[in-house]
C-alpha cells in the first residue's frame, strides 16, 4: 500500500515533527493496516484497525470519543467522582483501539482538554503520540479579528492540551460575523505556524462547507471535515446531499449526538425520560419507543449494546461517530460498535421507523448542516 503525502511548507520545528512520525517505521505500521480516505467502505466492516485518513495527513480511528461531558458542570454536573469515571472511560477507550478524541474549547471551559491532558500523561510517550486529538475554535461574533482570535484560542488550547500540536482544529458553528474567507485564510495560518495538522469546519451547510473547501484551496489546503449531528434520530446531513457532497471533495464528515444524547442507548424509557436540557434529537420517548424495540431485537441477536447499533448505523452510512462516554462501561459498549457490520435489511428496519426531532431557535440557529 502507497501513501501519499501533500504538505505546505511548514516551519522547522513542524519539519522535524513530520520527520519523526513519518520514519519508515510508521508508513510500515501505516500499510500493515487498513486505512480509508474519508469513510468505510460499504463492504468492509470496521475495526480498530481500520483507519480514516482526514486530509491524506492523519489517521483516526472509525469511531471517536466526544469529550463533551467532561469538565462541564452546567449541563453534565461534573465533579471530582465524574473525573475519576472518566479517566476510566479514556483508558477504555485506548485498550479497545479507539485513539481519537473530540475536544473544545468551550467544553467546560476548557476543562475537557485539561482532562485530556491529565489521562494522556499517564501514557508513556511512544503511546501517547498515537493518540489523536480534535479540538473546536468558537467564533462567536464578538471576534472580530483575525488570524489572531483564532490563532490565540488555538494556543490556549493546546496550552490546556499540554502539546504543541493539535491533529484536527474545527470552527465549532456557523456563528461568525466575518466572512469564510477571512475564517479559511485563519485556518490556513493555523497549519503554517505548524499549530495544527489538519482543519475542519462544525455545522457548517453544503454551501458554506464548499466555500471554506474552496478557500483552503487557494492555500494549497484540503478541509478535513465537517462535524455535523448524525444518528437514527436526525439524518438531515444524509437526506439534504451534505454527506455526499463532503465525500465528492474528500471531506470527512463526524458525527456528533450519535446517542441522540442518551436517548439511542436503551438506558431511557417512557417511565425513565432523558433529562431536561438535552435539545439535540429532542424526540419523545413514546415517539421513539418502537425504534427502540427494533434495535434491543438486532442488538439481542448480535450480542452487542442498544448503543452499538446506534453507533454502527452511522458507521454504516459513511459517517464517522463521536460517541460520548463519561465512564469505562459506556466506552466498552460504545466500542461494541467494531467488529461487524448492520446488513442492508437491518438498516431498512431502522429506518422504517419515521421519528422527527422538536427544533427549537438554538438547533436552528446552530445546526446549518
Amino acid at each position: 500500500m502507497t501513501f501519499t503525502f501533500s504538505f505546505i511548507k511548514k516551519p522547522a520545528s513542524f519539519t522535524k515533527y513530520l520527520q519523526r512520525h513519518l520514519s519508515s517505521k510508521k508508513i510500515a505500521v501505516m500499510a500493515s493496516n487498513s486505512s480509508y480516505n474519508v469513510y468505510i467502505p460499504n463492504d468492509t466492516i470496521p475495526t480498530a484497525q481500520t483507519k480514516i485518513k482526514l486530509a491524506d495527513r492523519v489517521l483516526i480511528s472509525p469511531l471517536v470519543l466526544g469529550t463533551w461531558a467532561w469538565g462541564d458542570k452546567k449541563q453534565w454536573d461534573w465533579n471530582d467522582a465524574l473525573d475519576v469515571q472518566a479517566k476510566e472511560a479514556f483508558d477504555m477507550s485506548i485498550s479497545k483501539g479507539i485513539n481519537t478524541f473530540d475536544t473544545a474549547e468551550i467544553y467546560g471551559n476548557g476543562e475537557s482538554e485539561r482532562c485530556i491532558a491529565r489521562y494522556k500523561a499517564n501514557y508513556p510517550t511512544s503511546g501517547s503520540e498515537d493518540i489523536v486529538i480534535a479540538s473546536k475554535y468558537l467564533p462567536l461574533p464578538y471576534k472580530l479579528s483575525y488570524p489572531s482570535s483564532l490563532i490565540n484560542a488555538l494556543r490556549a488550547s493546546l496550552d490546556r492540551l499540554k502539546v504543541d500540536c493539535v491533529d484536527l482544529y474545527q470552527i465549532h458553528g456557523p456563528i461568525s460575523l466575518r466572512s469564510i474567507e477571512v475564517l479559511g485564510n485563519a485556518l490556513a495560518e493555523a497549519i503554517k505556524l505548524g499549530l495544527t495538522k489538519t482543519v475542519g469546519v462544525s455545522n457548517y451547510s453544503i454551501e458554506d462547507t464548499i466555500k471554506m473547501y474552496d478557500c483552503l484551496q487557494k492555500h494549497g489546503i484540503q478541509l478535513a471535515s465537517n462535524q455535523v449531528e448524525y444518528s437514527l434520530l436526525r439524518r438531515t446531513p444524509e437526506t439534504s446531499g451534505l454527506i455526499a457532497e463532503c465525500h465528492k471533495r474528500g471531506i470527512a464528515v463526524l458525527g456528533y449526538s450519535p446517542l441522540a444524547m442518551g436517548r439511542l442507548t436503551g438506558k431511557y424509557s417512557i417511565a425513565n425520560p432523558p433529562p431536561k436540557g438535552r435539545n439535540f434529537s429532542n424526540v419523545s420517548m413514546e415517539e421513539l419507543e418502537p425504534l427502540l424495540e427494533s434495535m434491543r431485537g438486532i442488538a439481542e441477536k448480535r450480542q452487542v449494546s442498544v448503543s452499538s447499533i446506534a453507533l454502527n448505523y452511522v458507521i454504516c452510512k459513511g459517517v464517522i461517530p463521536l460517541g460520548g462516554a463519561r465512564d469505562g462501561k459506556q466506552a466498552e459498549q460504545n466500542a461494541g460498535a467494531l467488529g461487524w457490520r448492520l446488513t442492508n435489511e437491518e438498516i431498512l428496519q431502522l429506518e422504517s421507523h419515521h421519528v422527527t426531532p422538536n427544533l427549537t431557535f438554538f438547533n436552528r440557529m446552530w445546526q446549518h448542516g
